[in-house]
């Protein structure tokens, strides 16, 4: 858990194509952190119920408390990729037809840094990972899921689908890191073909975020100081 009066919170959300290894990553750099104050929330497609609300309202309700670390495996960026690759999911989303305009992207790239900005100013410390996987790194991926039957439960056809979007996927990347990378809320974008290189990279950015943030254990105050000279006198008196 963090501390310094537990003012801050930490959300690190992370993004990639397929098998760029969000998962491992995020459990081989979280893996000395203290789970009580950690959260990994992940999302996947949207519910009923969330495509009743607008499209942050799911992430909202994961947000982290102060003083803790939430972790986004994918997150409402999935508003600008996979939506902006395949248009027909606007329909879902049951928009007024007047505002799903030529601008929509620009739109989302806009409320996303306004919502982000609003989040910075309440103490939440934003960063964000984009795991950057090649395409030749990805096949080769796959293709152990295929051929390894303790991997089959990692593949899904829909993978291969959406592998031959990639064009697709990269144009909508670049724009969105372009347009939502900011100074309180940067992107890291992650070559991901190197796991041990991957994580190593990642780790180093959320050690000097924290270390950032001057965190310390709380103070003890003066009541709680003759509280613990009383203890100490009683265990010593054999009690």
């Amino acid at each position: 858990m963090l501390y310094a009066q537990d003012r801050w919170a930490v959300l690190l959300i992370f993004q990639a194509m397929d098998a760029a290894g969000k998962d491992g990553t995020i459990e081989h750099v979280m893996s000395g952190v203290n789970p009580q104050g950690c959260q990994v929330t992940s999302f996947k497609p949207p519910s009923p119920e969330d495509l009743d609300h607008d499209y942050l309202w799911r992430c909202m309700k994961h947000l982290p408390a102060r003083g803790h670390i939430g972790i986004f495996n994918r997150s409402y960026y999935e508003e600008t990729l996979v939506v902006r690759v395949h248009p027909e999911l606007l329909e879902k989303q049951k928009l007024p037809p007047e505002l799903v305009t030529k601008d929509i992207w620009k739109d989302r790239y806009k409320d996303i840094r306004s919502f982000e900005r609003y989040l910075t100013r309440n103490g939440v410390v934003i960063r964000k990972f984009f795991l950057h996987v090649s395409k030749k790194e990805q096949k080769k991926r796959f293709l152990e899921r295929l051929e390894n039957p303790e991997k089959h439960w990692k593949f899904s056809a829909d993978d291969a689908k959406e592998r031959g979007f990639w064009d697709d996927y990269t144009q909508a990347y670049e724009d969105m890191i372009r347009h939502t990378a900011t100074k309180d809320s940067p992107w890291y974008v992650v070559p991901a073909d190197n796991k041990w290189f991957t994580r190593v990279v990642v780790a180093a950015a959320i050690v000097g975020t924290l270390g950032s943030l001057d965190l310390r254990y709380p103070k003890v105050g003066e009541e709680k100081l003759k509280q613990l000279a009383a203890a100490k006198r009683a265990l010593l008196a054999g009690q």
